[in-house]
């Protein structure tokens, strides 16, 4: 004697087994398979007539799928989650899916233990001596499209299906046409009581037919005030989103780019569907932010591809909100992108756009896109263009001018706001580039001060700004000797792209202005450790010098 099964499925299996050689149906072996794994395992009906079949629960999705393509549907939303929720009894299926699955297994709802009747009116068991049944109209298809190669053996060829299909009850003239199933009791009680009156028979106006009216119209009521998400959890998404904000630079980059994707891909699926306007409006605000922060990350990846569509979503996201002022923070944060890795010519045009969308109130990318508007001049006139430098100068002023009208808030957030010490970072490295190496020495020492050690990448950046100033004073191994140390004080978890970039920049120039060295060996083999990159980049960007 063999040791009984432990597991549903392999109970149901034997059972199966013993009922096929019994020649028994699979309605019959539904049944025993629910009389005995019901105590056992608390095995549903619906799930008993699924294992009387002996598939697998991906196996109906697809057939359910079918039946929706050789009915002229579109595909479903019916998934393996959905429909193991129905056999585990915590979700109900809605008329249309109900309809299917009836479909599907050839039996009746209450086959299925709902009492509901189908949508359809008519019987889904087999029949037997049945000489025929009702066709319904097929649109054209290629042959490739058989529905016998999707479906499998449950579902038999059109013309033996012992069901009937939605458009069979529309009629050969509509079969068609557009239909939305979603069908309830009510609507089982007005068209009773509309066919009753076609007849000339007449209707009483009794509680079943007013309480079917007003249930149709409670229905109403909920589809056009109800949302699937609630202020109070839109308060805490809110929350979190700002939170993220006061550990971006804390938290390692791909660390802190997969909690907030987890977070965005729960924000878009809220925003598939139909929320009331003022809810709508708070979540693409989130979209925004969260599509905004991820765009801050890939630039620090080193990974501009998807920083720019990371960004371009932002901006499609915060011209939903009509607020000019996330509009101008999206466009300010994406001028980063060539600032670092590209033109900083289009991260002058990014700026003074950003400007343009800010307007005179005074706010975060008011105060920001003057500055990133001075580090782009700033990055020109090294180059050589002879009137960036006083523009340069004057639009630290204009962005200075507005950075103290800022509010608290505003002022202490790295992300979404724009900080005192970021000001100062980005005074420091316009000063810099500008070849006024003293003060930009004296304006980041400054900025030095207060960074949090936590503030990773941009103290980091910071320093790397003071070493380029030790080359600009004549000082070339002083300026490798202290990027090399601020690269080596970094974990190897927060070593991201951006951060590398920067010191090969001054690799790079002692290169281009002393010539090669031991220093500059030692250097880049620091340099040649561990670093952290976007998933998607094989190797770090090497700038070429005349970008330094």
């Amino acid at each position: 004697m063999t040791d009984p099964p432990r597991k549903e499925t392999d109970v149901a299996r034997r059972i199966r087994a013993r009922a096929l050689a019994r020649g028994q149906g699979p309605g019959e072996i539904a049944q025993e398979i629910h009389e005995q794994c019901g105590p056992l395992f608390g095995t549903s009906r619906v799930k008993a007539h699924r294992l009387a079949h002996g598939v697998a629960l991906s196996d109906i999705v697809a057939q359910v799928k079918a039946l929706y393509e050789v009915d002229g549907k579109p595909a479903p939303r019916l998934g393996e989650t959905l429909l193991s929720a129905y056999e585990s009894g915590y979700k109900r299926p809605g008329p249309e899916y109900l309809h299917y699955l009836c479909a599907v297994y050839r039996v009746e709802p209450d086959a299925l233990d709902y009492q509901s009747p189908c949508i359809c009116g008519r019987g889904h068991a087999v029949r037997h001596g049945v000489a025929s049944v009702p066709q319904p109209r097929q649109p054209e298809r290629p042959a490739a499209q058989d529905p016998d190669a999707i479906v499998g053996a449950i579902v038999p060829r059109s013309g033996e299906r012992p069901w009937v299909t939605v458009n069979d009850l529309r009629g050969p003239d509509r079969a068609d046409g557009p239909l939305t199933i979603d069908v309830g009791e009510e609507d089982i009680v007005l068209r009773r009581t509309l066919l009753q009156l076609l007849a000339g028979a007449g209707v009483a106006l009794d509680g079943q037919f007013l309480g079917a009216v007003d249930n149709l119209r409670r229905k109403m009521d909920d589809t056009l005030v109800g949302a699937t998400v609630s202020p109070t959890m839109l308060d805490q998404w809110e929350e979190t989103t700002y939170g993220y904000g006061r550990q971006y630079q804390a938290t390692p980059s791909l660390r802190m780019l997969c909690d907030v994707l987890l977070d965005f891909s729960e924000v878009r699926r809220m925003c598939d569907k139909r929320q009331p306007v003022e809810l709508q409006e708070r979540l693409c605000r989130i979209a925004a932010q969260l599509s905004g922060l991820s765009g801050l990350i890939m630039i620090n990846l080193g990974d501009h591809r998807l920083a720019r569509s990371f960004f371009r979503t932002a901006r499609t996201a915060a011209d939903e909100t009509g607020d000019r002022q996330l509009r101008a923070w999206v466009t300010v944060r994406e001028s980063l992108v060539p600032m670092y890795y590209g033109d900083p010519r289009e991260a002058l045009h990014l700026a003074r756009k950003a400007q343009d969308l800010a307007g005179r109130t005074p706010g975060v990318a008011g105060a920001m896109a003057p500055a990133v508007e001075a580090r782009a001049l700033g990055m020109l006139a090294m180059r050589g263009r002879g009137d960036a430098a006083p523009s340069a100068r004057r639009a630290l002023v204009r962005g200075r001018s507005v950075f103290d009208q800022l509010s608290k808030a505003d002022t202490s957030d790295l992300v979404y706001g724009f900080t005192d010490r970021q000001m100062a970072f980005y005074e420091g490295d316009t000063f810099t580039s500008l070849g006024d190496h003293k003060h930009g020495d004296e304006v980041l020492s400054h900025a030095l001060t207060l960074y949090s050690p936590t503030d990773r990448v941009d103290l980091t950046l910071v320093r790397l700004d003071r070493a380029m100033c030790k080359l600009h004073a004549g000082h070339p191994d002083a300026a490798l000797a202290a990027g090399r140390e601020a690269i080596l004080e970094l974990p190897s978890d927060h070593r991201s792209d951006i951060l590398v970039h920067r010191a090969r920049q001054i690799g790079a120039a002692v290169s281009a202005k002393h010539g090669d060295s031991p220093a500059l060996k030692d250097f880049y083999e620091a340099l040649a450790g561990p670093w952290v990159t976007s998933p998607t980049q094989d190797t770090p960007s090497v700038p070429p010098a005349e970008q330094v």
